[in-house]
């Protein structure tokens, strides 16, 4: 799916009077999909799975095309600019953080409505079976929904690293019922309020954002030796006869 269909999807997902889930799986996200079957089941059924990572690209013989999740929160918050939607950022523990994003993101689209932000409720997975489950504080949750609620956007960005942003997503939305679109970005928070460089955009066409992350975050190895050696290997020998990757 190119990039205008992908929008015009969003786009109508903003419309259709439903509730969206929207993914970014990267490489790394679908090695531990395959060790936990929650976290598969609920990419598997997101309304919009999009290609963040080089290594699908690749491994996909170039039928599916990348779009970063950062890039493509920009592109959603100009679609909401435009049409008048608003927009809620939930996560990254971090309000000065949180604050900077809003701040970059209106000055960016001074026109777009942002309802309100929240550094989210700690987090922790727990081990059950194939799987982890997702633990939080009730009450912390609680009043994290709360606001939401009480501020109705129509997109909700939330950033608490995969899969955590998943399946929070995935547990709560349904009790969110002015949101639209829910969608899982990762990182992004972090470039997009100055936290972290990001690599320059002629090492990101030639995908090698990751071996750019790895230079200046070495402890990153463990997730990088996931995306570009284990990857690959489940694709190859252990899904030949299947069309999925999840």
């Amino acid at each position: 799916m190119k990039k205008n269909e992908i929008l015009a999807k969003i786009a109508f997902f903003l419309t259709d009077g439903k509730q969206h889930l929207i993914f970014t799986p990267n490489p790394e996200m679908l090695v531990d999909a395959s060790r936990d079957s929650h976290f598969q089941e609920i990419l598997n059924a997101g309304d919009l799975n999009i290609c963040d990572g080089r290594g699908i690209e690749l491994m996909a013989k170039m039928k599916i095309e990348r779009l970063a999740g950062v890039d493509l929160l920009l592109e959603i918050c100009a679609l909401a600019e435009k049409t008048g939607k608003t927009i809620y950022f939930l996560g990254s523990g971090d309000i000065s953080g949180l604050e900077k994003l809003a701040k970059n993101i209106k000055s960016l689209h001074p026109n777009l409505a942002i309802a309100g932000y929240h550094p989210g409720p700690k987090l922790t997975l727990k081990k059950f079976g194939n799987s982890t489950v997702l633990n939080d504080d009730e009450e912390e949750n609680k009043l994290v929904v709360n606001d939401i609620i009480r501020k109705s956007p129509d997109i909700l960005f939330v950033a608490f690293g995969h899969p955590k942003q998943e399946k929070w997503i995935s547990k709560n939305i349904s009790r969110l019922p002015s949101i639209k679109i829910a969608m899982g970005v990762g990182g992004a928070f972090d470039y997009l309020s100055g936290k972290t460089r990001r690599a320059p955009r002629w090492v990101r066409r030639r995908g090698f954002e990751w071996l750019w992350r790895l230079g200046r975050e070495p402890k990153r190895i463990g997730r990088i030796f996931k995306a570009i050696v284990v990857f690959p290997f489940l694709v190859i020998f252990k899904n030949k006869s299947s069309n999925k990757i999840v």
